[in-house]
């Protein structure tokens, strides 16, 4: 199997500024295919399987290595989270994106797959 790749969607109803905010606040570099429709380079991913009852949902977590450093960098950009709470995986915020949607953001305590820390491969 030749998978080379993960491509994933962010639904918004400010898109033109949504893009905006993910290359000029996080700074993630794109590649215009048409009419400044961006597609942008995002960081290492992990993909988790969680199991689930009733109806299903997706979501979407960027990952830090130090939630209060990157809150403060986030703030000074002008942009607004909400408190740091702790979960057994990590320390946890949702970032506000310009269409009042939330971004998770987390600082994880578990082994990362980015990283090959975990004992399985």
């Amino acid at each position: 199997m030749a998978i080379m790749g993960m491509h994933a969607l962010l639904y918004s109803k400010k898109a033109d500024e949504t893009r905006a905010f993910l290359r000029d606040v996080f700074g993630f570099p794109a590649v215009d295919i048409g009419r400044g429709w961006l597609i942008f380079t995002a960081p290492p991913t992990e993909l988790a399987v969680h199991p689930a009852e009733g109806d299903e949902y997706h979501e979407l977590y960027l990952m830090c290595d130090d939630i209060e450093a990157t809150r403060e960098e986030l703030k000074a950009k002008g942009v607004s989270t909400t408190p740091v709470h702790d979960e057994p995986w990590g320390r946890v915020t949702q970032i506000t994106l310009p269409s009042g949607d939330q971004l998770g953001l987390y600082q994880p305590r578990h082994p990362l797959a980015i990283r090959r820390e975990s004992p399985t491969e």
